[in-house]
C-alpha cells in the first residue's frame, strides 16, 4: 500500500488568506473596545480613517484589525506603507508593488491597480499618507469607484476627505491599559518585571505623565536598562531628550518621540507651525475665543484662527471635545511640549503667557458679572473648564513679584468658583499665596482678604477668617473703600452666625445689607446676606421676618435667573414649612434646594440641606430613609469641615431627627441604616435626597417648630438650622 506524506498543514485545513500583513512580534495589549468600533466600522463602509496623534498606535491597532477579519476577504489583505514617499508620481507604483503585482506590458500602474481590484473581494491597508494626501484621496476615491469589492483601512493623522469616508479617531490610552502596556514591554526586556507598592504608583504616574501615547510608554519601558522608573519620572519633563532609543528596524518617524511628533511637524503649513507652537500656552482646555485672542497676531490674523486649528484637528494634533461648556479644544501634552519648544526658539513665551493670562483675567471678571443671573449653571461649567488655565495665569501673576496686585484681583474675583462651585481648599491656596506677597494696590488687596475671610469662615478657621476681615475693615475705612468695608462687616456677621452669637450676626448683617442698599450694590453675595439676616432671625425665634426676607430673595432670583442663593433662601423656607407641619412643601422646597447644591457641587449648601430633607422624611413616616439620610449627610461633613461647624443652632435638625427616627428604630437599626448612608457616593445620596416617597397613612406628629424668644435667648437643640452664603459653599 502507497502511503503519501505532506510536511504542510493537513488536506482539511483551510487554505491560507493571500496578503502581506507582518507577523506581530510582540504582544497586542488592551484596545478592545477600539478593536470592536473598528471591526463595526469596516461593516458599514469601504473607506474607513483612523486618525490620531503620531506615536498613539494607529498602525498596530490597523493591523491587528485586519488581521481578526483577514477570513472577510476573499482576495486578501494587503499592507501599503508610503510613509516614505514624497513624489506623487511614485504613489501608483508602490500600491502596485505592495500588492505582489508584476507587469511589464508598460500599462500605466494606475491601470494595472485598476483591472487587477476590478473584481476582487480585498482589503487594502493605507499606512501614513499625510504627505501624500492629496494624491492619495483622488486614487483611492476612483479605485473604490471602480473595484465594487475593494475595502481600504487607510491610517494617517488626518483624513483623505473622500465620498463615504468614515473617521476613527484613536484616543491615547487608558491608564490601566498604559500600565498593562509598559509592564508588557519593561517584562520583555526584564524577565520578571513586576511594580508592587511605590513602584506601581511610580509606573502608573508615569503613563499619566506621557499621556497614554504607546509610543512613548513603549520607549520608557525600553530605558529600564539603564534608568529605574523613578529616575525616568524625575527626567520626563525632559521627555524628549529621555525617550530617544527606539527599536532598530521601525519606521524612523517612530523611532523616538521626538521625531514621531517632529513628523506631524514637518507636515504642517507654516501658519499651522506657528498656531501649534502658541497654542502650547494653554494649560487644558480652550475655546475658540481664547485661541483667537491669545495666538492671534500680525503673522496670524484672529479670522484665520478657526481654519488653521481646524487644520490641526485634522491631523490629530489637537482634540475637539464636547463638554458641559461647550466646544472645547485641547492638545496633549506631549504635543504641546513639543510646540513650547518651537515658542521658545522663536522668543515669544513671555509674550504669549502674558496675552494668555490677560484672557483668563478677562474671562474671571465676566464670569464673575455673569454669575448673579440666568447663565449660572454655565458660568460654573465653564469655570471648571478653564480651571487649568485659570491656574497658569494665577501662577504667573504670582511668580512675578511685581503682578502680585494682579493674582490678588484674579483670586479675589474668583470667589463664586472657590465658595459657590465647592472649592473651598484650592481658594484658600490662592489667596493666601497671593496675600503673602506685597501689592501697592489696595483695591485688589482688599477684595482678596474678604474673600480669604469668607473661605475661612466655612472652613471652621475662626483665627485666620477674624484676622484677614478685620484687616480687611480697618484697610477699607483708612483708604474709604466703602464697598470693601461692607463685605469685611458682612463676613464678620456670617463668623458671628456660625459662633452661635445670633445678635451680634443680626447686627452686623444688618449694618452690611443697609450699605450695600446706599451703594447700590446687588449680586448673590447681597442676596446671601440677607438669607443669612433671615437665619439668624429664625435662631432668635422670628420665624415670620425670616420667612419674609427669604420670599424676597427667591422672587429677586426668579426675576435675574439667580439660582445659588436662591438654594438657601429655599432651605429656610422648606423649614419653615416643616415647623408648620407641611411637610409635602417643605420636601418640595428642600429637594429643589438639593438639586441646585448639587448642580454647582456646592458641598456645604447639599449637606445642610440633605440633613433637613432627613428630618422632612422623618416627620413623614419613613424612620430608616431619614436615618440613610443623616449618615449621607455625616459622610459630606467629612469632605466639608467641622461638622455642622461646630454651632449648637445648627446641629439643631440633626439632633432632633436623631432623637426620633432612634425612638422608632431603636439604636442598633439606627446605627445600622446611619451607616449604610455614609456609604453611600454623592450622586447616590442626592438620588435618595430626591426620590419621591409613598404618603404614609398616619403622620406622626412632630415637635412644633421653635417658639417666640427673648432676642439673644439661646435655642435649645430642636432648634432649626439653616445658612446662607458664608456658610453656603
Amino acid at each position: 500500500m502507497r502511503r503519501s506524506f505532506r510536511s504542510g498543514p493537513s488536506a482539511d485545513a483551510p487554505p491560507p488568506v493571500p496578503g502581506n500583513l507582518p507577523a506581530e512580534l510582540n504582544r497586542f495589549v488592551g484596545r478592545d473596545d477600539e478593536l470592536s468600533g473598528l471591526t463595526r466600522l469596516l461593516g458599514e463602509s469601504r473607506l474607513v480613517t483612523v486618525v490620531g496623534v503620531g506615536g498613539v498606535g494607529k498602525t498596530r491597532l490597523a493591523l491587528r484589525t485586519a488581521d481578526v477579519l483577514k477570513k472577510r476577504y476573499f482576495d486578501g489583505v494587503w499592507l501599503a506603507e508610503i510613509g516614505t514617499l514624497h513624489d506623487p508620481e511614485l504613489l501608483a507604483h508602490s500600491l502596485v508593488e505592495a500588492l505582489g503585482l508584476t507587469d511589464q506590458s508598460g500599462r500605466p500602474p494606475r491601470r494595472v491597480l485598476v483591472e487587477h481590484l476590478a473584481t476582487r473581494r480585498l482589503l487594502l491597508v493605507l499606512d501614513g499618507f499625510e504627505q501624500l494626501v492629496d494624491a492619495c484621496a483622488e486614487l483611492m476615491r476612483e479605485l473604490l469607484r471602480r473595484a465594487p469589492q475593494l475595502t481600504v483601512l487607510a491610517v494617517g493623522r488626518r483624513p483623505l476627505r473622500v465620498e463615504g469616508e468614515l473617521i476613527f479617531r484613536l484616543a491615547p490610552l487608558p491608564e490601566r491599559d498604559a500600565v498593562r502596556l509598559f509592564t508588557d514591554r519593561a517584562a520583555a526586556g526584564s524577565p520578571g518585571f513586576r511594580p508592587t507598592g511605590a513602584r506601581e504608583s511610580a509606573v502608573r504616574e508615569l503613563c499619566r505623565r506621557l499621556d497614554g501615547i504607546p509610543l512613548a510608554v513603549e520607549l520608557a519601558a525600553g530605558r529600564l536598562h539603564a534608568l529605574s522608573v523613578e529616575q525616568i519620572l524625575e527626567r520626563i519633563d525632559d521627555r524628549f531628550r529621555v525617550l530617544t532609543e527606539g527599536l532598530r528596524g521601525a519606521p524612523v518617524r517612530h523611532r523616538t518621540l521626538r521625531t514621531a511628533i517632529g513628523w506631524s511637524h514637518e507636515l504642517c503649513t507654516a501658519p499651522e507651525r506657528l498656531l501649534w507652537a502658541r497654542l502650547s500656552v494653554f494649560a487644558g482646555p480652550f475655546d475658540l475665543e481664547a485661541a483667537e485672542y491669545v495666538c492671534g497676531g500680525p503673522e496670524l490674523p484672529a479670522e484665520s484662527v478657526l481654519d488653521v486649528l481646524s487644520g490641526l484637528i485634522a491631523q490629530s494634533l489637537v482634540v475637539r471635545e464636547e463638554t458641559p461648556a461647550g466646544v472645547r479644544y485641547r492638545m496633549l501634552s506631549t504635543v504641546a511640549a513639543y510646540g513650547a519648544e518651537w515658542l521658545a526658539a522663536l522668543e515669544d513665551t513671555a509674550r504669549m503667557r502674558r496675552r494668555h493670562r490677560d484672557w483668563y483675567m478677562g474671562l474671571a471678571t465676566w464670569y464673575e458679572l455673569d454669575w448673579f443671573g440666568p447663565r449660572q449653571a454655565e458660568v460654573a461649567a465653564g469655570t471648571e473648564s478653564a480651571l487649568p488655565n485659570l491656574r497658569a495665569a494665577l501662577e504667573l501673576c504670582l511668580d512675578s513679584p511685581d503682578e502680585a496686585h494682579l493674582g490678588q484681583h484674579l483670586a479675589g474675583t474668583l470667589w463664586f468658583c472657590w465658595v459657590g462651585c465647592g472649592r473651598l481648599s484650592e481658594g484658600r491656596h490662592w489667596l493666601d499665596r497671593a496675600l503673602a506677597l506685597d501689592s501697592p494696590h489696595e483695591e485688589s488687596r482688599l477684595k482678596a482678604l474678604w474673600v480669604l475671610g469668607y473661605v475661612a469662615v466655612l472652613q471652621g478657621d475662626s483665627a485666620a477668617a477674624m484676622g484677614a476681615l478685620y484687616e480687611c475693615r480697618e484697610e477699607a475705612a483708612r483708604t474709604d473703600n466703602a464697598l470693601a468695608g461692607a463685605y469685611a462687616v458682612h463676613r464678620l456677621g456670617c463668623q458671628a452666625l456660625l459662633s452661635d452669637d445670633m445678635p451680634r450676626a443680626e447686627r452686623l448683617l444688618r449694618t452690611a445689607l443697609t450699605a450695600y442698599r446706599e451703594l447700590g450694590e446687588l449680586n448673590s453675595n447681597v442676596l446671601m446676606g440677607q438669607t443669612e439676616l433671615a437665619m439668624a432671625l429664625v435662631f432668635q425665634g422670628d420665624l415670620e421676618t425670616a420667612v419674609a426676607l427669604c420670599t424676597e430673595v427667591r422672587e429677586i432670583c426668579e426675576d435675574s435667573g439667580e439660582r445659588w442663593s436662591r438654594a438657601y433662601a429655599l432651605y429656610v423656607l422648606g423649614y419653615a414649612h416643616w415647623t408648620r407641619g407641611e411637610h409635602t412643601e417643605a420636601r418640595a422646597l428642600v429637594a429643589e434646594s438639593v438639586a441646585i447644591h448639587h448642580l454647582f457641587h456646592d458641598l456645604v449648601g447639599l449637606v445642610l440641606a440633605v440633613e433637613l430633607m432627613a428630618l422632612v422624611t422623618a416627620s413623614e413616616g419613613d424612620p430608616a430613609e431619614a436615618a440613610v439620610l443623616q449618615g449621607a449627610a455625616s459622610g459630606l461633613w467629612e469632605s466639608v469641615g467641622p461638622p455642622l461647624f461646630g454651632s449648637a443652632y445648627f446641629s439643631g435638625p440633626r439632633v432632633l431627627c436623631e432623637r426620633q427616627v432612634g425612638e422608632v428604630l431603636g439604636p442598633a437599626e439606627y446605627a445600622r441604616y446611619e451607616s449604610e448612608g455614609r456609604g453611600l457616593p454623592v450622586d447616590t445620596a442626592v438620588r435618595r435626597a430626591l426620590a419621591e416617597r409613598p404618603r404614609p397613612a398616619t403622620v406622626p406628629r412632630q415637635s412644633p417648630g421653635p417658639r417666640r424668644t427673648s432676642r439673644g435667648t439661646r435655642k435649645p437643640a430642636g432648634s432649626p438650622t439653616g445658612k446662607g452664603g458664608e456658610t453656603a459653599g
